[in-house]
């Protein structure tokens, strides 16, 4: 499987447990069934990537917090269109993840004031509607970034563009990251800071949003045009009614 594996899951250095909520997910959970399902995407194949890096961290953050985070790996995703019927193993799994999902989150690094190609082309293999299905429709959505200069919002403005695009319901709350490789140590792992304190925030309003939203899904994605599709062609009601009126005439008179 195309799924990261998370170095030190339960770790979780520059969180300050006095103030964490450990079981923020729990007395929701606890009527609705399983934990938030979050799928994580981010932006970069560097070896140092830190688009990844603080999306481990969040999704440490979101273990914490009682979700079950996954994240999806794109190094071997083909671009949109470059194989047939996109029939290739990774554009299946990143779909069937994001049909798991509730909730994602999703972080850019910003190249030249935009979010990265690796980022778009993952979004592009999510069709509004597959088979029947949509993998995006209805769910929340946490959008991140990092930058190497200074502070910036261009690619966090990009990523709510793409899920109102796609249907997603975006939370509020976002972070950005500047000068990004400041902000980890050698073993990649965030350092305290108000940056770090900004992406727990991001996770702990992702999980409450997804959670209330839960219930509610099913009336706030029902469309009438999708109702209107799904039912097929509606026969003309004057044509029926020229049909019933031909048939109702005495054979003699009709023309």
């Amino acid at each position: 499987m195309r799924l990261r594996t998370l170095p030190d899951p339960d770790t979780l250095p520059a969180l300050d447990h006095r103030f964490a909520d450990a079981q923020l997910a729990a007395g929701l959970t606890a009527t609705s069934g399983h934990p938030p399902r979050i799928l994580l995407l981010y932006g970069s194949l560097r070896d140092r990537s830190y688009s990844r890096l603080v999306v481990e961290e969040a999704a440490r953050l979101l273990r914490f917090m009682g979700a079950e985070p996954r994240i999806f790996d794109p190094s071997d995703l083909p671009l949109p269109d470059q194989v047939a019927g996109d029939d290739h193993p990774a554009v299946h799994e990143l779909r069937a993840l994001a049909l798991w999902s509730e909730g994602q989150v999703w972080c850019s690094p910003e190249r030249h004031g935009q979010i990265t190609g690796i980022m778009k082309t993952q979004l592009d293999h999510l069709p509004l509607e597959m088979g029947g299905m949509r993998p995006t429709q209805g769910r929340t959505l946490a959008v991140m970034q990092v930058s190497g200069g200074s502070q910036s919002f261009n690619a966090v403005n990009s990523l709510r563009l793409l899920g109102r695009w796609m249907r997603m319901f975006t939370i509020p709350n976002q972070s950005s990251v500047p000068k990004a490789f400041q902000e980890f140590d050698e073993a990649g792992r965030m350092r305290p800071s108000p940056l770090y304190e900004r992406i727990v925030d991001v996770m702990e309003e992702l999980v409450r949003i997804t959670l209330l939203m839960r219930p509610h899904v099913g009336v706030l994605t029902d469309r009438y045009s999708e109702r209107k599709a799904l039912a097929g062609p509606v026969p003309d009601a004057r044509n029926d009614l020229s049909s019933i009126a031909i048939q109702a005439q005495p054979r003699g008179r009709q023309a």
